[in-house]
């Protein structure tokens, strides 16, 4: 459908809940748009899939943003922005969309990694898929080649998330266990390379000790947001200034509202949608 100047929605997408951590910093950050955010959460977790099927999957959330009157997409995923990001802004865009943007969330936290960390040794924690990339390394690599990156998959930590498990004893042991090599390797910046993590940021921040900065893409990627519609006048007058935000999800059940109202950091209520 097509929307009129001033009309238009700003769509947050990600595999599950974790973007609406994302979600919840954008809507303090910049109030005044309206929203779309997507879970694809039948198809959760994206971590273990293909590259072709992360695409596949989040080209068909790409085309459901655009026929819902969305202006600019972020994708809050990690994986999706490893793994697709750069195909859909090169080819798939260009093609059924052009003049549309979306955005991932890589790039904000690789600049404040590099410009936070002192010693140059950088440690990510991320989806298996992500690490297995390389897209953290590459592009801090690409802007500092003096730069050491140590990353760490965490195949876990999104179930554990996503069953509301972050407190169960057996996590910390978990967290323990992924973080055990970073912390040999030395590094004074740590990037929380997956959404899900920020609910278990404390852990992670108690398990590395002091004088470790964690960077969490909830509280980044907001303010790169905020400027970036300051630099794009052009499509922040077309951005409806409603102020309200929808969510939907493909696989609505109890727990997507519970745990969503949790990262969101509110009481969520969704709609169910089919991606085909």
């Amino acid at each position: 459908m097509a929307g009129k100047s001033g009309n238009k929605k700003i769509g947050v997408f990600d595999s599950g809940f974790g973007g609406l951590d994302i979600l919840k910093g954008i809507t303090k950050e910049n109030p005044y748009y309206e929203y779309i955010y997507l879970g694809d959460t039948a198809r959760s977790p994206y971590g273990t899939r293909t590259q072709e099927t992360i695409y596949t999957f989040t080209t068909q959330a790409i085309d459901f943003f655009f026929e819902n009157d969305c202006a600019l997409v972020i994708l809050a995923c990690n994986t999706a922005s490893a793994e697709a990001l750069k195909k859909i802004q090169e080819e798939y865009l260009p093609q059924k969309y052009p003049g549309k943007k979306v955005l991932g969330v890589l790039i904000p936290a690789i600049e404040e990694a590099i410009e936070k960390s002192k010693n140059k040794r950088i440690g990510i924690v991320a989806t298996k898929s992500t690490v297995e990339s390389g897209a953290f390394t590459r592009e801090i690599n690409k802007r500092d080649k003096s730069i050491k990156v140590f990353e760490q998959a965490c195949p876990l930590l999104v179930p554990i998330v996503e069953a509301g498990e972050q407190n169960h004893p057996a996590t910390k042991l978990i967290i323990e266990g992924y973080l055990k090599n970073l912390k040999k390797k030395e590094i004074d910046t740590l990037i929380l390379g997956c959404t899900h993590y920020g609910l278990l940021e404390n852990k992670i921040k108690k398990e590395l000790g002091k004088g470790i900065r964690i960077i969490s893409e909830a509280r980044i990627v907001p303010k790169k947001l905020k400027e970036y519609l300051q630099n794009h006048p052009e499509i922040e007058k077309t951005l409806s200034k409603k102020k309200k935000a929808e969510f939907y999800s493909t696989d609505l059940s109890e727990s997507f509202c519970r745990l969503g109202s949790i990262f969101f950091g509110e009481k969520i209520k969704a709609k169910k949608i089919t991606l085909e």
